[in-house]
């Protein structure tokens, strides 16, 4: 997971216009007709995929993943018909929510829909799960404190919550340096609610971490061959090089994630890119 910019600008005036009709007409529905509604108006925010999917360079917003063989949904962070919160609680959700663009994520249907392990037999997915940090407000259509809620699950859109997540060097998604106290826990149910680590994903990672290890390698072995013979220092061969590994940093990249944790590895955690957190 890194940081997703959004950018409102790429959305067009009349697919926004929908959304805002939809939502004016549910705000004026009894409460007994919101799900109804809702469940009926699903194009409105699937209208939404193609300018969400440009912001993260048609990765998922959560694994990464450009996933070419995977279907791609409009997630909603806040879950719009039933949050759960726990293994025995559960509630209404977010209804308020179901047509606001900025609770809209773009998402790998493996990270987005409840689905097996491949390693562990048990379900990975976000599904309706959105629980919320012990003593945290919950917001309602009463009562919409959402800026005042403590999320468990980790957001692409906070910059603070995308720093508390690394790749490891074995390819798992896991907490980085940064990461204290709760938030760990954070962090593992994130994980676990997102699919981060099944096993096509790791490996996938660990593909992109290769990658980058072989460049490294050459160009190690290239700067060991110029401090032998100083008349090579201006090789022409190593900008490209460089210029390389830099690329596979960058947020257009799948899993450039890995391809950091890769370089930072081997030393040379200066070249990584890191223009989305500008």
């Amino acid at each position: 997971m890194i940081y997703v910019k959004r950018d409102p600008t790429l959305i067009p005036g009349p697919v926004l216009k929908v959304a805002e009709r939809a939502q004016s007409q549910l705000e004026a529905l009894p409460a007994n007709e919101r799900a109804a509604f809702i469940k009926a108006k699903s194009h409105v925010w699937r209208a939404f995929a193609r300018y969400l999917s440009k912001m993260s360079y048609g990765k998922c917003w959560y694994s990464e993943s450009p996933g070419p063989q995977s279907f791609f949904d409009v997630d909603h962070f806040r879950p719009k018909l039933e949050a759960i919160r726990s293994d025995s609680e559960k509630d209404e959700g977010y209804p308020w929510l179901a047509f606001s663009p900025e609770n809209f994520r773009y998402t790998a249907s493996r990270s987005n829909r409840p689905s097996k392990n491949e390693d562990t037999e048990e379900l990975d997915g976000k599904g309706s799960w959105f629980p919320l940090l012990q003593g945290s407000p919950k917001a309602s259509w009463d009562d919409r404190c959402i800026a005042d809620e403590k999320p468990v699950l980790l957001d692409p859109e906070k910059p603070a919550d995308v720093r508390l997540i690394d790749i490891t060097a074995d390819g798992r998604a896991d907490a980085s340096r940064f990461c204290l106290g709760a938030n760990k826990k954070r962090v593992e149910v994130s994980c676990k609610c997102f699919g981060l680590n099944l096993p096509r994903l790791v490996s996938a990672r660990k593909r992109a971490m290769r990658s980058v290890q072989v460049l490294v390698d050459t160009y190690v072995a290239a700067a060991e061959q110029a401090a032998q013979f100083p008349a090579m220092e201006n090789n022409a061969a190593f900008a490209p090089l460089l210029n390389e590994l830099q690329n596979k940093t960058h947020p257009q990249e799948p899993y450039c994630l890995a391809a950091r944790a890769q370089l930072r590895l081997a030393g040379l955690g200066e070249l990584c890119l890191t223009p989305e957190a500008v």
